[in-house]
């Protein structure tokens, strides 16, 4: 008879456990999905990140989640947790640490874009918006401030050379994105041109020159190709100068 009792409380023991590791995960503020052998743990996840990556979890970032496979892995992180100190606010009985000015700004803006379009943004606002995806969780509005300070327009800003953006200590990241907004601005107004006859408007020839060369740090020798119909096909450089000059030769110029 005592063997059987015992062996009868084992499973209501292991289903306790397991209520008390998923008890462990809502105090600690996160939620346990299940489907087809993937897990997935949502909620205030930022807190404990370092954990869940040790625990094997995989950071999916359209569902802003934590993803495992294979076995349930609720006893690994209430363990986690349970080594863990508590975070002030979660349930560990210390005040809350007031809240940054900034918290939550980055999704205000994102929604107002998305309610009330971009036109409106200010430039820093929209430098400020770039760079939410370059710099990771830190109010990047001063920044943006300080660069329109110091450069003047959005063009120069991301025409700038590494050695002018030291001083605001631009990494990589950053720089690879001022890179390819500048290119694609560039290109935009590429295409605009292409679609129309160049000599049929001139002002959108000139803004189209001034939107490939004003932000260029040395004098270009640029040939632009028409169709018969005055049309742009292309756009080359075939001569790089100074500050202040470039030298043309014929015999540079690729025949067509």
């Amino acid at each position: 008879m005592g063997r059987a009792k015992r062996a009868g409380t084992e499973p209501e023991t292991a289903d306790q456990a397991a209520d008390e590791a998923l008890l462990s995960l809502l105090a600690a503020g996160l939620r346990l999905q299940s489907s087809d052998s993937l897990w997935r743990v949502s909620g205030n996840t930022l807190p404990h990140r370092a954990l869940l990556r040790d625990a094997g979890g995989t950071w999916n970032r359209l569902d802003l989640c934590w993803e495992f496979t294979g076995a349930d892995p609720t006893a690994t992180l209430a363990a986690a947790i349970e080594a863990t100190p508590a975070v002030p606010g979660h349930n560990s009985g210390a005040p809350a640490q007031a809240k940054p000015h900034y918290h939550g700004h980055r999704a205000r803006v994102r929604e107002r874009v998305l309610k009330a379009g971009i036109e409106a943004l200010a430039d820093y606002e929209l430098l400020e918006l770039l760079l939410f995806y370059a710099i990771d969780r830190i109010d990047t509005k001063p920044l943006a401030k300080r660069l329109i300070e110091r450069f003047g327009t959005l063009g120069d800003i991301f025409a700038a050379e590494p050695a002018q953006l030291r001083e605001f200590e631009i990494d990589q990241r950053t720089l690879v994105l001022f890179r390819a907004a500048r290119e694609a601005g560039r290109r935009l107004a590429e295409r605009k041109v292409k679609d129309m006859p160049v000599l049929g408007n001139w002002q959108q020839l000139i803004d189209y020159c001034h939107a490939a060369l004003a932000h260029e740090k040395t004098e270009q020798f640029r040939i632009l190709f028409l169709d018969r119909k005055n049309v742009l096909i292309a756009d080359e450089v075939q001569q790089r100068g100074t500050i202040d000059h470039t030298s043309a030769r014929s015999s540079t110029a690729p025949p067509r």
